[in-house]
């Protein structure tokens, strides 16, 4: 069934971050993820990388329309709008809407442009310094 026949079960909601080779470095954004989901029950919610880690962003895509999604938000989980998030992620973007006609692909800006979350870093940055920290490194 192509994806314009489906009714929409629900909204995909795509999070999309850098990758790392540490898979330790994924954890603060499945954490993310399971948060989204949470606030979200209504929405299918799939996390990919740019590299170095999977599911990519096709892929990811991919699950989306095969859960029904006929409406995907792709949200970068970037600090800024670097050349990842201004160069390739919109090409990338494109591709995953070119390849599901009957899908309507949005991407939002990165989340660390977001006023919530410049609020939510100072708000971190500002606290007194706990057992949590981890020491500084010495050359």
């Amino acid at each position: 069934m192509s994806a314009a026949a489906r009714t929409p079960s629900s909204p995909g909601i795509l999070l999309f971050a850098h990758g790392a080779r540490d898979p330790n470095w994924a954890l603060p954004f499945e954490a993310v993820a399971a948060r989204v989901r949470a606030l979200r029950p209504g929405a299918q919610v799939r996390l990919a990388f740019l590299e170095l880690m999977s599911p990519g962003l096709a892929q990811a895509g991919e699950e989306l329309v095969a859960a029904g999604c006929v409406e995907i938000t792709v949200v970068p989980l970037f600090l800024g709008a670097g050349g990842h998030v201004r160069k390739d992620l919109p090409a990338l973007v494109q591709a995953l809407a070119t390849a599901h006609p009957g899908v309507q692909v949005r991407l939002r800006s990165a989340v660390g442009e977001d006023p919530i979350v410049i609020e939510a870093l100072a708000a971190a940055a500002a606290q007194d310094p706990t057992p949590a920290f981890l020491p500084a490194a010495t050359p």
